[in-house]
C-alpha cells in the first residue's frame, strides 16, 4: 500500500508532501511526524527507500506506508492524557509518534507477536530517546511493548480511549476489537479491505466510518496445537507516576517556559527566526512542438529568439545558483540548538542529576 504522494528527499519533505495531499491535516499530527525521522526505523541497507510513500517489510519487520500512518493518526483524534493500545505494534514507529501527543500522563501500550520485532522496537525507542533533539521538544509517553497474539488479550484487561490494529481484521473478530474500547473511545482498523474508524458512543452504540481502501495482511489466528490452551496476553498495569518522575516532568516544563519567554523577548527586539524549509526552485523546460504535415509527423522545436535569450539567461542563472548550493558547507546554516539541553547542562547540579533530567541522553 502507498504511493499516494511523491517521494521526499528527507523526512521534512515527505511530511510536506503528505500535507499538500491532505493526508496530514492537524498541527499535532504534523509535529509528531516531523519529530521522528522515518529512516531511523529502517535497516541501514534499506534507508534509501525511507522517504517513499511505500510500505516496507523485511522478515518480521514491517512499516506501513506514510499515507496510511497519516490517515490513522488523524482518525485517532489523539489528545494529551489518553490511553492508547497498538495491536501489532511492530517497530514502535507509530507508538512513538502517538506518545509525543499523549504526553507524560497518557498510557501507551503495544502488543506484538514476534519477539525479535519487540527487541527491534526497544532498540529504536532507546535510540530516539538518547539521541534525537526532537525528543526534548515534547513530554513523552513512553510505549511499553508486550509479546503475544492480540486476539488473546486477557478478558480482565482495562479498556482504552484509543485502539489501533495494524493487521487485517476478519468480520468475526470485530466485536472482540470493540470490547477493548471505552465509551467515547475510537478504534481504527482494516476491516474487510477498508481502513475503518469506529467510535463507541454508548455501552452498545457505535458509529462506523470507512476511511479508504487498504490491503493489509490478515491477523494471525492463535495456534493452540501444543497445549490446547490459550496463552493469555496480560497488558502492563496502568501505573502511577513516581514522585521522582513527576519532579523531572515539572522541572523540564519550567525550563521550557523560561526558554520560550527568552525567545519571545528576543523576538520583541526584532530578531527573526530563520526559514524552516528550504526554498524549492522550479526549473523551466523547453517545450517540443509536434507538427503534422499531410500524413507525416515531424517533431521540431519552434522557438522565439527573444524567448531563447531569456531562457538562456535563466538557465545560466539556475546553473550559477546550483553551483552556489554545492559549495562547501561553510555557507549552510548551523544545525538548530537544543536549548533545553544547554540549559540543563548549565545548571549547578551534579552530573548524574543533569543526565536524569535529560533522560540519560548521550553527548
Amino acid at each position: 500500500m502507498g504511493g499516494a504522494v511523491s517521494a521526499g528527499e528527507d523526512n521534512d519533505e515527505l511530511i510536506d508532501n503528505l500535507k499538500e495531499a491532505h493526508y496530514i491535516k492537524t498541527e499535532l499530527v504534523e509535529q509528531a511526524f516531523r519529530a521522528i525521522d522515518r529512516a531511523d526505523y529502517y535497516l541501514e541497507e534499506f534507508k534509501d527507500n525511507a522517504y517513499k510513500d511505500l510500505a516496507w517489510k523485511h522478515g518480521n519487520i514491517h512499516l506501513s506506508a506514510p499515507c496510511i500512518y497519516s490517515e490513522v493518526m488523524e482518525a485517532l483524534d489523539l489528545q494529551p492524557g489518553l490511553s492508547f493500545l497498538n495491536l501489532g505494534s511492530g517497530t514502535g514507529y507509530l507508538s512513538s509518534m502517538v506518545g509525543l501527543i499523549l504526553g507524560p500522563f497518557g498510557v501507551n501500550h503495544g502488543v506484538e507477536l514476534h519477539s525479535d520485532v519487540i527487541e527491534y522496537a526497544k532498540q529504536k525507542l532507546d535510540f530516539f530517546i538518547k539521541t534525537s533533539d526532537s525528543f526534548d521538544k515534547f513530554e513523552f509517553c513512553e510505549p511499553s511493548f508486550v509479546i503475544g497474539n492480540c486476539l488473546e488479550i486477557s478478558p480482565d484487561c482495562t479498556q482504552y480511549d484509543r485502539v489501533y490494529c495494524g493487521a487485517g481484521v476478519q468480520k468475526e473478530h470485530e466485536d472482540y476489537m470493540k470490547s477493548l474500547l471505552k465509551v467515547g473511545g475510537i478504534l481504527v482498523m482494516p476491516l474487510e479491505e477498508k481502513l475503518t474508524k469506529i467510535t463507541r458512543t454508548g455501552p452498545s452504540a457505535w458509529e462506523t466510518k470507512k476511511i479508504l481502501s487498504v490491503s493489509f495482511a490478515p491477523l494471525i489466528q492463535p495456534n493452540h496445537a501444543d497445549s490446547g490452551k490459550a496463552r493469555l496476553v496480560h497488558l502492563p498495569p496502568v501505573a502511577v507516576r513516581s514522585l521522582q518522575d513527576l519532579a523531572r516532568i515539572a522541572i523540564r516544563g519550567t525550563i521550557k517556559k523560561i526558554i520560550h519567554q527568552e525567545a519571545m523577548s528576543k523576538a520583541g527586539d526584532g530578531l527573526k527566526n530563520p526559514p524552516r524549509f528550504k526554498r524549492r526552485r522550479v526549473r523551466r523546460r523547453r517545450m517540443e512542438t509536434i507538427v503534422f504535415l499531410d500524413k507525416e509527423v515531424f517533431a521540431s522545436r519552434i522557438s522565439n529568439p527573444s524567448e531563447d535569450n531569456n531562457n538562456n539567461s535563466e538557465d545560466m542563472e539556475e546553473e550559477r545558483l546550483e553551483e552556489e548550493e554545492t559549495k562547501p558547507s561553510e555557507l549552510k546554516p548551523d544545525p538548530p540548538v537544543n536549548f533545553l539541553r544547554e540549559k540543563v547542562l548549565s545548571l549547578p547540579l551534579p552530573d548524574p542529576l543533569k543526565y536524569y533530567l535529560l533522560y540519560y541522553r548521550e553527548k
